[in-house]
């Protein structure tokens, strides 16, 4: 494998997956993905493809993931998604005005003013609104989680590469 422009970028997309796990404004898995797709096309090799593979299916898993644990931690106790909708977009408009912090904060007093208004009760929205956090922050970890192995899957192909 060669280091080139293309490598680069690639390292990047999956360095800006890896972030954007974390701090879902973007799919990050997708964005990883993509990169890993150009550089493979670009490659050309049987390597590059196999790594390409490896990574797709490890993406993959860990966006489901996101998802699944999330979503079923979110049903077992019945927070319905209209809530953390409502969180996302409060979390996106809070980043604007609170770099950094913006996101999370604004997600999780999102989610808890949407359960109040649905439940009536500070305490029982103050618990469902933990509980949805908490299946959001095991989504993300995991995600996290599988995102960082197909990186590790990349960069290892990169040092370990007979051509490179």
């Amino acid at each position: 494998m060669e280091f080139n422009g293309i490598t680069l970028l690639a390292m990047l997309a999956v360095a800006a997956g890896l972030f954007f796990t974390v701090v879902p404004v973007l799919p990050g898995s997708l964005i990883a993905l993509l990169g890993l797709l150009v550089w493979a096309i670009a490659e050309g090799n049987t390597v590059g493809w196999i790594v390409f593979a490896v990574c797709a299916v490890l993406l993959a898993a860990g966006a489901s993931m996101q998802y699944v644990l999330t979503g079923r931690s979110l049903k077992r106790n019945r927070i319905p998604s209209a809530s953390v909708i409502v969180g996302l977009v409060a979390g996106v408009i809070a980043m604007f005005f609170i770099p950094v912090a913006g996101l999370p904060l604004g997600f999780a007093l999102g989610l808890f003013g949407m359960e109040l208004a649905r439940q009536k009760d500070a305490g029982r929205a103050m618990r469902s609104s933990v509980e949805a956090l908490k299946a959001t922050g095991l989504g993300i970890l995991a995600e996290f989680g599988l995102a960082s192995a197909a990186a590790i899957v990349f960069f290892g192909a990169l040092v370990f590469s007979s051509s490179v």
